[in-house]
């Protein structure tokens, strides 16, 4: 049976390393419609509408981007040492202990790795906006992060183990993890590698999706995959490749689910030839996404 994680309430952001901060912020704020909360020496912190305080955080570092790490929301304090303990003993670390954060967002955190070096920064009583809400193409949060794996399972077996993340689905490429009522908030993708897959930002509504398609194309970033609407989640999707080859998503209406929904398999996801998606208007997705999905590996 599926049901919402007893540790983690959420996926808050994730924090990459790119070489052009300049041009970073220029495309984050003017083109993919995220507010500049907050910039230090080396870094600027991105928000949506909603009340997390970043969804995306980009450090400086010279050559390809890397990911840092993907930080997730706790339930409550008690969950740190619970991590803590399940994460070393399912063959992960500790790569931070807990502690106050003096960054942006504030709040305690945990750091921790998987045994594939993927990590996830664990957070408790960050600051929260209190002016959310919505507005037209602008993103509200974070709807998801696919992470790609070399052992699905293995990692899938971790997250459960450790993070109380539980299967929503399965088909033949992803395994679809949920925390909450969102349909999944952490995918696994199936590959060769342990890198980014893409991060997707929730909008209000499928019309924010499609115009902010346009107003990539307008800005010369291509719709590489999209318009669509996917099996997994129901969510209607545009894929971008963005600055420093990073893929990201507009995506909106992800499925709500409770403990009442029973996962499917791959037997279960099968689409007629020549669809990858419900709706069957987009080309497959392109040659140049699919080679910038394994490029944004994490920094070691």
């Amino acid at each position: 049976m599926t049901h919402a994680s007893s540790l983690v309430s959420g996926l808050r952001s994730v924090a990459l390393t790119v070489p052009d901060l300049d041009l970073a912020e220029k495309f984050y704020t003017s083109v993919w419609h995220l507010d500049l909360v907050e910039r230090t020496t080396n870094a600027l912190y991105f928000r949506g509408t909603g009340p997390d305080h970043h969804l995306l955080a980009l450090h400086y570092a010279e050559g390809p981007a890397k990911i840092l790490y993907v930080t997730l929301r706790l339930r409550n304090a008690s969950a740190f040492d619970v991590i803590a303990k399940s994460a070393i003993a399912a063959g992960g670390k500790v790569l931070k202990p807990r502690a106050i954060l003096n960054t942006p967002g504030a709040g305690e955190a945990l750091t921790i790795a998987d045994p594939d070096g993927r990590v996830f920064q664990l957070i408790h009583g960050d600051v929260l906006h209190a002016d959310a809400h919505e507005a037209s193409d602008k993103p509200i949060r974070l709807a998801h992060a696919v992470l790609n794996s070399h052992d699905v399972e293995a990692t899938r077996l971790f997250m459960e183990s450790v993070l109380d993340f539980s299967l929503s689905d399965r088909t033949r490429i992803m395994a679809f993890m949920r925390c909450n009522s969102d349909h999944h908030s952490i995918a696994l993708g199936d590959t060769d590698n342990d890198a980014l897959n893409h991060i997707a930002f929730l909008m209000p509504d499928v019309d924010s999706v499609m115009r902010g398609g346009g107003r990539m194309k307008d800005a010369g970033f291509g719709i590489e995959w999209g318009p669509g609407r996917h099996g997994p989640g129901d969510n209607a999707f545009n894929y971008f490749v963005g600055p420093f080859d990073v893929v990201i998503e507009y995506t909106a209406e992800v499925e709500q689910v409770d403990d009442s929904y029973q996962a499917k398999y791959p037997s279960d996801w099968t689409w007629p030839p020549g669809r990858v998606d419900q709706w069957g208007i987009s080309a497959p997705p392109s040659a140049r996404l699919k080679e910038a999905q394994k490029a944004v590996l994490f920094a070691s």
